[in-house]
């Protein structure tokens, strides 16, 4: 009985014959917890999100999709916005000595070039048969109006980037005797929206969704605005926009803007048809964001819902800033994403909605002039349906930016 622990012939029987019936025995404790599984590390946002870029964008832009991939995951290429409000003349010379050049000036003076070229040529078309001085002048009238020359007189912004394959990087913005930053620093193609939307003297102007903001100071930057109306449904991002008018505007200019943080969708019913030109640079999967940064990336899998729901909010935005515009007014749709379901899919979309439930016939614009204005500058996508998409590339590393002009008629 040694064996069993020195216990009597009864505690040895009972042990061979195993427990009484309606007893089991206690299960051992390990020290393993099933718990610690789900804290074991998961796949990281960035990941996700690459790979669903590579399975979706693959398809879109077939051999494309390579070099831009390699691109997204680049060090971003940044544009100096020049600040109007400020002695910037100093700051003009410093950047031309670093080789830096205002694109914007660049296509405007190519835009010139051209229209000047194309009234030669037709002028002298119609004087080789049996001319007449009203045909060269009606191609001359047309001429001027050609979309090229168009383009060229939307802005008093000046943008200063360095040649294709340069990197060098801006120094910080500095202030000057009032205060104010002499310039801002952004992706030079989130400028693109700002231009196509062509803001004349005295527009009433919505930017619908305005924060963090640097769009909105471009839209001040032209100097045209009869009023200027950033809204944002973030308050938190609308202190950001604060930030950036108290660091870049004058008091004087800033009576112009009213700043709100009102749901966009909602807008239609605040002041329909108001404006002249509205701006709906809506939330969308903000492609370079979610392939490097982990923080406030829509990938990750809490926000899965949120994410299938981007291109739902993204067409009630811009339903409601064709609704805020004027007829005959303008609104220009952008995101910085490369999906074609969050760009031309909801343009489409939202033709379609406007004319079957509103009543309300709407104008998709050609933009493709801007291809040939900045394609210095910028790589552009030659396959969109609708509007124009900046491609991020390792020697002009802006983008991605989608952007497409519509025409309330």
């Amino acid at each position: 009985m040694a064996a069993l622990g020195g216990r009597g012939p009864v505690a040895a029987a009972l042990l061979r014959r195993g427990p009484a019936p309606g007893l089991r025995p206690v299960p051992r404790r390990y020290r393993y917890k099933k718990k610690w599984a789900a804290t074991a590390p998961r796949i990281p946002c960035t990941r996700l999100a690459l790979h669903h870029f590579d399975v979706n964008y693959s398809l879109q832009l077939k051999d494309l999709w390579p070099s831009v991939r390699a691109s997204l995951l680049c060090e971003q290429k940044y544009g100096a916005l020049l600040n109007n409000f400020c002695v910037h003349d100093y700051v003009t010379q410093e950047l031309e000595l670093m080789n830096a050049t205002d694109f914007v000036s660049e296509g405007s003076k190519k835009a010139q070039r051209g229209a000047a070229a194309e009234v030669r040529r037709e002028g002298s078309r119609s004087q080789e048969g049996p001319g007449n001085v009203g045909t060269v002048m009606q191609t001359e009238t047309q001429a001027e109006t050609s979309p090229p020359l168009c383009a060229s007189i939307s802005s008093n912004i000046k943008c200063y980037t360095y040649p294709r394959g340069d990197i060098t990087r801006f120094r910080p913005a500095r202030q000057d005797s009032l205060g104010l930053l002499d310039y801002y620093l952004m992706d030079a193609s989130s400028l693109l929206p700002v231009l196509a939307l062509n803001v004349q003297q005295g527009d009433l102007v919505l930017d619908l969704c305005a924060a963090p903001g640097g769009k909105t100071l471009a839209l001040l930057q032209t100097g045209l605005c009869g009023h200027l109306a950033a809204n944002d449904v973030s308050i938190s991002r609308t202190k950001r926009l604060y930030s950036i008018l108290n660091s870049y505007v004058p008091q004087s200019i800033k009576e112009t803007v009213s700043v709100t943080s009102y749901d966009g969708r909602d807008w239609e019913q605040l002041e329909g048809g108001t404006f002249h030109k509205v701006l709906v640079d809506v939330p969308c999967t903000t492609d370079r964001h979610s392939v490097i940064e982990e923080e406030n990336n829509i990938f990750h899998r809490r926000r899965t819902k949120e994410r299938q729901m981007v291109p739902m909010l993204q067409l009630q935005l811009l339903m409601a800033g064709i609704l805020a515009t004027k007829p005959g007014g303008r609104v220009v749709y952008s995101t910085c994403s490369l999906s074609s379901l969050q760009n031309e899919c909801v343009i489409e979309r939202a033709v379609d909605i406007a004319e079957t439930q509103f009543n309300i016939s709407v104008h998709v614009e050609d933009l493709s002039h801007f291809r040939t204005l900045f394609q210095d500058t910028f790589s552009f996508f030659s396959d969109c349906r609708l509007g124009e998409l900046v491609l991020p590339h390792l020697t002009a590393n802006f983008g991605p930016m989608y952007f497409c002009r519509l025409r309330r008629v």
